[in-house]
């Protein structure tokens, strides 16, 4: 009993040397790479969150950086506020979910009082029976995937922009954490088919390491009572989430499937090819992450250098268990990823662009 208490106790120490040994460096990443925002602009915008504060909070944040004055209102009062306050511009954040039946009614009536209006899609193209309908209704129309472009324009859009996702580093970042937030792999997400499929072909490792799996709807996994003793049921919120990413060594990435059924709206079968949220936000975690490929994954990360990929079952639990044996590669993709990310997919960052967009449109008219 007592050799057993030592040798856990050397490994405690061993963990958390390695564990501050990694924070140090992704502190100098961070020290090295603060970002940069965008000069402030003299422009009264209105901000509507969808109330997701993974997303909503950084973009508040930065717009509050970049803009003279931001009024952000809840979707129920958006013309309430809009006549109050007569911002110059109002950004709707998804315009789903949480917005109310006359959602459109008010656009169009802050529309006739001459305020700019611009929606983000950052949901597509789950959704797209729905952004199909929202997308007629705005002055400008910005989407975070590339395979929805030309859908909008369509449909009658005139100014459509892609507008890729990125993350709050705020929210996202390298933390010190227990050991209760430490394991060797880690997937954080709903149970689309896609993802029971790959994780019941991989339950065999998933056992023979420390893992952690969270969300809802992994009872559909067939492998479901083996694996259930690693699942977590339903939502962590983000800051959970980052202390989970921060203390993993490794985090598995799987996109969510494009085609319609029960978990999609996308009855237009618009192909997805753009990556999620999560791709940026493991990263910000000074974690290592394998991902499988979307399209334009190359335009914001470097395959074999930020992250890893996969493209079957095999070649994942082959680069899952070469990487957990070596230490030094799985740091060294971590602090570049992270340094990546805070150089470039940051919404201090992204955000300049859209607001490009609605100045020059308001300058011509």
């Amino acid at each position: 009993m007592k050799a057993k208490i030592k040798q856990e106790g050397k490994q405690g120490y061993r963990d958390g040397y390695r564990q501050g040994y990694h924070l140090g460096l992704c502190e100098a990443v961070r020290q090295l790479n603060p970002g940069t925002a965008g000069a402030q602009r003299p422009l009264r915008l209105m901000y509507v969150p969808q109330g997701f504060d993974a997303i909503d909070a950084g973009v508040s944040e930065a717009l509050a950086g970049l803009v003279t004055e931001l009024i952000v209102c809840p979707p129920h009062a958006m013309l309430e506020t809009a006549a109050r306050e007569s911002p110059e511009a109002v950004l709707v954040m998804n315009g789903l979910h949480v917005f109310p039946d006359d959602h459109l009614e008010q656009i169009a009536e802050i529309r006739r009082r001459g305020i700019s209006t611009a929606i983000w899609f950052v949901d597509d193209p789950y959704f797209t029976e729905d952004t199909a309908v929202l997308c007629r209704h705005y002055d400008h129309v910005f989407t975070h995937e590339l395979g929805c472009l030309d859908f909008y324009r369509s449909l009658g859009a005139d100014s459509v922009h892609y507008l890729p996702l990125c993350v709050n580093p705020g929210m996202f970042n390298p933390r010190r954490i227990g050991p209760a937030y430490c394991y060797d792999i880690v997937f954080i997400g709903n149970a689309f088919f896609n993802r029971t499929e790959l994780f019941d072909r991989l339950t065999p490792i998933l056992l023979r390491h420390r893992t952690f799996i969270a969300g809802g709807f992994w009872e559909r996994l067939k492998k479901f009572d083996m694996l259930s003793p690693l699942i977590h049921k339903g939502f962590i919120p983000p800051e959970e989430t980052a202390n989970y990413y921060s203390g993993a060594k490794l985090v598995i990435n799987i996109h969510r499937p494009w085609e319609s059924g029960q978990d999609n709206r996308n009855s237009y079968r618009i192909p997805a090819k753009s990556i999620n949220p999560r791709t940026y936000e493991i990263s910000a975690c000074g974690a290592m992450q394998i991902t499988d490929v979307r399209e334009d994954l190359t335009e914001h990360y470097r395959p074999g250098y930020d992250l890893e990929t996969f493209s079957s079952p095999r070649e994942l639990e082959s680069k899952i268990e070469y990487y957990l044996k070596h230490e030094k590669e799985r740091r060294t993709f971590a602090l570049r990823a992270l340094r990546t990310t805070l150089r470039n997919h940051t919404f201090a960052a992204r955000l300049p662009k859209l607001l490009d967009v609605i100045d020059e449109a308001r300058a011509r008219h």
